[in-house]
């Protein structure tokens, strides 16, 4: 299956260098393991694509509870790393 999300262009750019291999979603899709995803760059500035696109498969997907993880206060005091490893 082929699933279009839109991304801002400064994420869009390290995707296309291939320096960014994840991507942190709302679970409000289905998606599994080769599936693939389309990237569609998106200017949040002027509200419009670009015409930019990427397509990734899908190698690895985990849905998970993050408030089961820490506290509300604590990823509202200090945030959250999202963590590319190679």
């Amino acid at each position: 299956m082929e699933i279009k999300k839109k991304t801002w262009p400064e994420y869009f750019q390290e995707v296309l260098k291939g320096k960014k291999k994840f991507e942190i979603r709302l679970a409000d899709f289905d998606i599994k393991e080769g599936d693939v995803l389309i990237l569609e760059e998106y200017d949040p500035k002027t509200k419009k694509y670009t015409g930019r696109t990427i397509k990734k498969k899908v190698g690895f997907v985990t849905k998970f509870d993050i408030a089961k993880a820490y506290p509300l206060e604590d990823i509202k005091r200090f945030g959250l790393w999202n963590i590319g490893i190679e």
